[in-house]
């Protein structure tokens, strides 16, 4: 039809002398180009007067949920346990007996010191125990053979006591030989650095031909076990005291009788895959500060956690049983609070404001201001050309691409464009 109207516009301009005879053909291109804009404002056309269609815009329809809350909170990791290696002998160190950076077990050999002085003093040990059993051999023989006679009166019972005290004497010097044994072999053992504990060792601290002392007790090495490693981390008083008020008030619901689930999130924002949990609370309030100290239990088979990396913390301490969660991107945020758009029942965007809470993930949590069944503009802001004017709600979707037809909607110049060849084809004809 609008090949038509180009076709029969022109016989409007006529010359003079013809003008008398064409006026009814004028009157019926009149009649029918109003036929034809009639037929173009009905219904799957654009509206009358030429407007455009409600542009479409992304609304998500307001529901209620439980809503676990997390709070996330700076920490440290640190190692379950931590073992300083020190030398227990004097002596210069001989050798280096395992590799920097691996893992160790309880037990492994890791530094071998001269233990030359020692393996002397145990012989030497030896040797005297050796020379006190020997002892307690003759002065036992000697005490058994003066008892018969001391019975008899063939030797005074005084010379019977100095054997019998003799005896007992060299009984002493070997339990004392004994222990010089067993103190030496000790010496030797500690001359082998062993590891107290499994984990990974660190760098050495002395390197071959150092000269440790067991009086300043030398520090060869640190291992630190970090299979589970632990998170600490502090939360203000304010946040602890509300969440506790929020609870006896009904207004939230604890996560669990259990033990709290914690999780990791690392610099670059990603999150560990397994969740640790919490250990204990301090509740002795930091005076400096007013944090209270918390931990964390966190497996970390992986070793993605070393001690002193500083992480954050997503700690669920409650549940909302009737929260609302709303993209980020729908509130608007300002010094005069936060606010959201809401498609009313004209189809009409009304500006509603609200009560933000904590964020969760990419969502906020509305504490007010919003209602089950409503919908929520999250797309298409750019869109709404004129204020107050109605708009198309269609469902939206993290990720999803502009509705169909929108980009129709919005740029009315390509659609007319596209639309032109068509014309000019319907005016060749």
């Amino acid at each position: 039809m609008s090949a038509l109207k180009n076709v029969l516009a022109p016989s409007f301009v006529l010359p003079i002398g013809a003008r008398r005879g064409a006026l009814p053909a004028a009157v019926a291109a009149t009649l029918l180009l109003a036929a034809c804009g009639a037929k173009e404002g009905a219904p799957g056309g654009a509206p009358p007067g030429g407007g455009m269609p409600p542009p479409e815009v992304g609304v998500v329809r307001v529901s209620e949920q439980t809503i676990a809350l997390q709070t996330e909170l700076p920490g440290r990791v640190e190692p379950v346990r931590v073992a300083q290696v020190r030398a227990r002998v004097n002596g210069v160190v001989q050798k280096r007996l395992f590799r920097e950076g691996s893992e160790v077990k309880a037990g492994q050999a890791l530094f071998q010191i001269d233990a030359a002085p020692y393996q002397a003093s145990l012989d030497s040990a030896q040797a005297a125990l050796a020379k006190a059993q020997a002892n307690v051999t003759q002065t036992t023989a000697q005490a058994e053979r003066y008892k018969p006679l001391a019975e008899a009166n063939a030797v005074s019972k005084q010379d019977y006591i100095n054997v019998v005290a003799a005896q007992r004497q060299a009984e002493a010097d070997v339990a004392s030989a004994r222990a010089a044994v067993q103190t030496a072999r000790i010496n030797v053992g500690y001359a082998r650095v062993s590891a107290p504990i499994s984990g990974r060792i660190g760098r050495a601290l002395v390197t071959e031909g150092a000269l440790v002392s067991s009086a300043e007790a030398t520090q060869l090495a640190v291992i630190q076990q970090i299979d589970t490693v632990y998170v600490n981390f502090t939360q203000s008083t304010t946040e602890v005291l509300r969440m506790r008020r929020a609870l006896q008030a009904g207004q939230l619901r604890s996560a669990g009788d259990g033990a709290i689930a914690v999780r990791v999130v690392l610099d670059d924002g990603t999150e560990l895959p397994r969740q640790g949990k919490l250990l204990f609370s301090d509740l002795t309030v930091d005076a400096t500060s007013g944090q209270i100290t918390l931990r964390a239990e966190v497996p970390n088979p992986d070793g993605l956690l070393l001690p002193g990396q500083y992480v954050r913390v997503r700690l669920a301490q409650a549940e909302l049983p009737d929260g609302i969660l709303i993209p980020q991107q729908a509130v608007t945020r300002g010094t005069q609070g936060d606010s959201v758009l809401v498609v009313g029942a004209d189809g009409k965007p009304q500006p509603r404001p609200v009560k933000i809470g904590s964020a969760q993930g990419t969502n906020w949590v509305v504490l007010d201001g919003l209602k089950p069944g409503e919908q929520v503009i999250v797309e298409g802001f750019q869109k709404m050309m004129v204020p107050g004017a109605p708009v198309k709600p269609v469902p939206w979707s993290k990720g999803a691409s502009a509705p169909a037809g929108a980009a129709s909607a919005a740029n009315p110049a390509a659609s007319a464009a596209s639309a032109a060849p068509s014309a000019s084809a319907a005016s060749a004809q």
